[in-house]
């Protein structure tokens, strides 16, 4: 999968609220670094997962489905920590339940790569990525791993 710098940045500049499907609140997970980065860069992540119901992570209360958010809440983005079989549900709900409420993109982490649900969610008009992570990107996009010195591909003036 090849996306273009310009639609990965589009995405992550549009995005300010996203549920993050299946996020821990164990540090050393990889879910819980890209929740952090991503609250720290001022995006507001709702973190959806069952097993933490009733704790919060990053001052947000965990809901345990989607179905659980604010229905007065617009949700940018749907950030999929989950495995690639148990994406499709996670979409269905996201289009049902989110669209309507300005839902614009469907991200599913690396590894996760499911073109059924990808496919389903194209067709409901909404942007999807999939086998990427969108802290990675953000860091490539915006300029934070050209500062530890490496080549991210992207022109710029500035250090």
């Amino acid at each position: 999968m090849t996306y273009s710098d310009t639609y990965l940045r589009q995405i992550l500049t549009e995005s300010k609220t996203i549920a993050a499907v299946g996020v821990s609140t164990n540090p050393i997970r990889p879910s819980y670094f890209v929740a952090r980065y991503l609250n720290l860069k001022k995006y507001r992540v709702l973190p959806v997962n069952p097993v933490y119901v009733g704790q919060q992570l990053f001052g947000e209360a965990f809901t345990p489905a989607m179905a659980a958010l604010p229905q007065d809440l617009k949700v940018h983005m749907v950030d999929i920590f989950r495995r690639p079989d148990q994406v499709m549900p996670v979409v269905v709900d996201a289009i049902e339940l989110l669209l309507p409420r300005g839902l614009k993109t469907i991200w599913m982490q690396i590894g996760v790569i499911n073109e059924e649900a990808a496919a389903l969610a194209r067709a409901a008009g909404l942007n999807v990525v999939m086998d990427r992570c969108p802290k990675i990107e953000h860091q490539r996009l915006f300029g934070e791993l050209r500062k530890g010195g490496f080549n991210t591909g992207i022109i710029s003036s500035k250090l």
